[in-house]
Formats: C-alpha cells, structure tokens, sequence
C-alpha cells in the first residue's frame, strides 16, 4: 500500500500525521510511503530524517493525494485541499464532521473512505486516538486561560494560583473526562480552587479519588452551573460526544453573570463548541472572542501550538491502525477490528456515523450493510 502524508496547511497547524518511526515500520512491512517535502519541518524532523527511514519525498501536495493509496493526516483537509482529494480515496485524521457540513458533502460526493480519530472507540468507551490530544489540550487549557486572566491580555488580573495572603483563581471545568482531568491536575497544582462538574458519578468519583479532595466535584446541571460561573475566573469546557455536535451547556444568560475580565476556553470547539456565545472557531492568530465582557477562547486545533509534543504523542497511537490498514487492506483491518469500523464516517457515498448523520439530518447506514 501507499501511505501519503501531506503537509498540515491549517493555521498555525505543525503537526505531521507520521513520525520516521512510522516510516520504518511501514517500510518494513513492504509499503511505501510518501511524504510532502517540509511536512514534518514544524514538529522538529527533517526531510532527511524521512529520506532515512525509508519515506520518499514529493514536492507537490497534489501528487500525494493523487498516488497515495491511504491519506495519513492530523487535521480535516480545509477548502483549498478539497479539490486535491482523490475520488474514491481514504483519508484517516481527525475529521469532525458534525459541524462541517461543506466537507461532509464533499467525502460523500467523491465517495472517500473517511475515517475519524475522534471516533474509533474500544468496546469500554474508550477513545485511543482523542484521548493523547486531550491530554494535550486539556494541560494546555490552564496555560491559555492563566495568560489571559492578564490585565494586559484583557482579563481580570488574577494570578491563577494566587500568593500567600492571596487567593489563586476560582477555575470550573465543565466535564470530567480526559481534557478535565488533565486540566484540573494542572490547574490545582498551579494552587487554583478547582471545581469539576459531570453528569457521570464515576467520572466525579475518579476526580475525587485521583485528587484526595484537593479538586471539588459536582453533578452537571443547569441549576449548578448558574450558581457557580457567577464565582468563575477561568472556565474551561469539555463536554463533547463522539462524532456528535457538541451540546451547549454554557448558555447565553450564564454568561452574561460572569466578571467582567473572566475567560472561557471552549475546549469542544472542534465538534462545534458547548458554550452557546461562540458560534465560530477562531485561530492561534487570532484566538479570542470578547461577548458580555468575557474572554471567549475557541481555537480549534490547541495542540497545534505545541508540535513536537503532540506529533509524537498522536503519531504513536494511530501507527497500529495505518500497519493495520496497510497489511490487510482497509475494509479487512475494519472488518477485523470494531474499534477502527466505529471510526468510519463515510463510505462509498454513504453517512456510517450516528453522530455526523443526526447532525446534519442526514441518513445512518450500518457500515456493515456497506462493506
């Protein structure tokens, strides 16, 4: 199989969708690979060190997507690559399609074998290829919203930990899962009063547990999170369902009761966002929105800012499945694992994921009845 790997061309994306270690693998399993010239430039490897595990480098974008039997990115191609897809190709990255419904149609029209990171999932709910990045995003969410918090950013000038004699900032995450545990084990032990809501008991019991009640919990509702943004300095959202829009649990009243000066980060901006007054996603140059007085920041591809982190981290979960993919054939590697079938969100013209279907009011087809 060929395995084509072009550069990211997001805004300020440098991450790469395969690490000369993958190169070596798939090299040494009989397949080819190549990759982009500069593509791994921003997360610190070379094109040499491409050229030296075995990977043949290609000038244009174009002829990748043209000779590439399985497309290996990290993020969703945007509107200037859509014409580069290749009819009836494969494309494995994170797609979050739910909310894009222009590259939704685009995957079906060319009848493109999508398949999502975000939604290969194991038979315990797990999400192997989300949860690295929300390791990511979610340590990342405390750094972003300190920095704002700045008076000279706009925020309300509060030290996130505080000082002796002074107390550290008041910080709620919305959502218990990956991104808020990362979050909350960075933001408590930067000396933040930290509170963490969830509708899961066990997800509020790990917090509790994994904390020693150094980290607040309390169950997600409406009434509870009126009461407590009233108190936030720093919010941090996380809620999201796989493959599916993101709800929105921060509605417009509850914002409107926050200081003056307050941040939220929007961690669930990829799938469409959970705070209900950011309705886009903004960019590392431009990343925040400012509604009612408060710092709104929505940025879409947060771990993008740390590459040389984050491709590593990425790059060695998803290699199993692309040696998967590429040994057996893409349908067999699906057929064979259910994991990597939940990650298929189009085929052959066709909607596979609930999430992305009911999003859009499209129709579901079972992957199965198709493959």
């Amino acid at each position: 199989m060929i395995i084509g790997v072009p550069k990211e061309i997001k805004n300020s994306e440098f991450r790469v969708g395969l690490t000369p270690a993958g190169v070596l693998a798939l090299k040494k399993a009989n397949h080819e690979v190549i990759i982009e010239k500069g593509a791994g430039i921003g997360s610190g490897i070379s094109d040499e060190a491409y050229i030296n595990a075995g990977a043949e480098i290609i000038e244009s974008a174009k002829d990748i997507y043209q000779n590439a039997d399985l497309i290996v990115k990290v993020k969703e191609p945007i509107e200037e690559e859509y014409d580069l897809l290749k009819q009836g190709s494969a494309i494995f990255a994170y797609l979050h399609l739910a909310p894009n419904t222009t590259f939704t149609e685009i995957l079906l029209e060319k009848e493109i074998t999508g398949i999502a990171y975000e939604t290969v999932q194991l038979q315990n709910g797990y999400l192997p290829l989300l949860a690295p990045m929300s390791e990511v995003a979610g340590r990342m969410s405390v750094q972003i919203g300190a920095s704002l918090l700045q008076k000279n950013n706009g925020g309300l000038g509060t030290l996130l930990g505080g000082v002796p004699g002074v107390p550290g900032a008041n910080v709620v995450i919305a959502g218990g899962g990956i991104v808020g545990a990362n979050a909350a084990r960075m933001a408590a032990g930067l000396g933040a009063h930290v509170v963490v809501l969830d509708i899961r008991k066990e997800r509020l019991n790990y917090i509790d547990e994994t904390f020693n009640g150094r980290v607040s919990t309390m169950f997600s509702n409406e009434y509870n999170l009126n009461k407590i943004l009233k108190r936030a300095d720093l919010v941090i959202s996380t809620v999201l369902i796989p493959g599916a829009r993101a709800p929105k649990i921060i509605t417009e009243e509850m914002v409107k009761t926050m200081k003056t000066g307050s941040v939220i980060v929007d961690v669930a901006i990829d799938q469409g966002g959970s705070v209900e007054t950011i309705n886009h996603a903004t960019t590392h140059e431009d990343p925040v929105i400012v509604k009612h007085g408060v710092i709104h920041y929505a940025v879409a591809n947060i771990p993008g800012a740390v590459p040389k982190t984050s491709t590593y981290a990425l790059a060695g979960m998803t290699l199993p499945y692309i040696l998967n993919m590429a040994n057996l054939g893409i349908k067999e590697a699906m057929m064979k694992d259910y994991a990597l079938l939940l990650g298929l969100n189009t085929y052959k013209g066709y909607v596979t994921c609930h999430g992305v279907a009911d999003a859009q009011g499209l129709k579901y087809t079972l992957p199965q009845e198709i493959l």
